[in-house]
């Protein structure tokens, strides 16, 4: 398939998964558009983007609960053949003690976008999706018809209610969907200009660690160890972005090319391998040779005991499977730490 002709929406795209599957859309031959309001990105990334691919994406600063805003955008690039919805708040902790602005822009954000979509007759989107919609799940490992819990934080339960949405979308037959939902992504771009760069405090395991290790912050805090796992703490799948931003530009070329089998698919994207927190930062220190220092604390609000991911689906339908190891991605996301603090960013 020649991707040439294939204009691609990137919402979120200047963001650490956004901005990994816009390397890999521009390495298959599709043009890519941008928006994004660097609520928790940065614009530098735009210019490594560019470095990386050779190709300067058009970018629009925009909000996407911002109708009129979305509407020119959709206007200004009236052959756009897919969107790949990313923009989304998605601290657990964070949704937790604000849950309304998680209400409001995931919600809010979505169904805006749609609306447009519906006024310029798009119908493919990709939607980044979750796997904190299953909750503490009752079958491990977790496939797609697994009974959906109640959610443990409002960032979980906006995911939920945004599929349902898309759900009903598809019945109306304006919109042609891929909820993608994904476990924990990390790592970085072997070329280490992009990565995981969170404003403010990092919600997430892997900043924590390489950033203690590179001595900005002293201690990793591991929320709980007293959980009903192997060795008390919580327990994860862990993707690398790369394998990630893979799963997003085949499901993509799926819409575009129609090889759908109904309006609305869902895909895990995991390795279909747990690791506990432990045991990440005990693969961290041995992939790198460098001590990431760490305390136990009290278990954190909103989070699943236990989760990983049956992926028999994606490989099948998508042909899709992981295949970086977990040490390479420690040591991806450690050379973008020091491509950081290199850079002074």
């Amino acid at each position: 398939m020649s991707n040439k002709k294939y204009k691609i929406l990137v919402t979120g795209g200047m963001g650490y998964i956004g901005s990994h599957t816009t390397v890999a859309l521009i390495a298959q031959g599709y043009e890519v558009v941008i928006v994004d309001n660097l609520s928790n990105s940065h614009a530098f990334i735009l210019d490594r983007i560019e470095k990386i691919s050779g190709i300067r994406p058009t970018y629009y600063n925009m909000d996407v609960c911002d109708a009129g805003q979305i509407e020119k955008l959709f206007a200004e690039n009236n052959d756009i053949a897919g969107v790949i919805h990313f923009a989304a708040y998605k601290a657990v902790g964070e949704s937790v003690a604000e849950p309304l602005k998680y209400y409001h822009n995931n919600i809010g954000g979505l169904v805006t976008l749609l609306q447009a979509m519906q006024n310029h007759k798009i119908k493919n989107i990709v939607f980044s999706s979750s796997c904190s919609v299953y909750g503490n799940a009752t079958q491990l490992p977790v496939d797609e018809n697994c009974p959906l819990q109640p959610a443990e934080s409002p960032y979980g339960n906006t995911k939920r209610i945004c599929e349902e949405i898309l759900v009903d979308t598809t019945k109306t037959g304006t919109a042609n969907v891929i909820a993608l939902r994904y476990f924990n992504p990390i790592g970085a771009h072997e070329s280490g200009l992009i990565g995981e760069l969170p404003i403010g405090q990092p919600s997430n395991l892997i900043p924590v660690i390489t950033q203690t290790a590179a001595g900005l912050r002293d201690m990793i805090t591991v929320f709980g160890n007293d959980y009903d796992t192997p060795d008390g703490t919580c327990i994860r799948d862990y993707i690398h972005v790369v394998d990630l931003a893979d799963a997003h530009v085949a499901a993509v070329a799926r819409l575009i090319e129609n090889k759908q089998l109904q309006p609305y698919e869902l895909y895990n994207l995991g390795t279909g391998e747990g690791v506990s927190v432990k045991q990440a930062i005990d693969t961290f220190e041995e992939a790198i040779g460098v001590k990431a220092n760490h305390q136990c604390g009290s278990r954190r609000d909103g989070d699943v005991v236990q989760i990983w991911a049956d992926c028999t689906k994606a490989n099948s339908e998508l042909g899709w499977k992981t295949k970086i190891s977990l040490s390479d991605a420690m040591k991806s996301a450690w050379k973008w730490q020091q491509n950081l603090v290199n850079s002074g960013q």
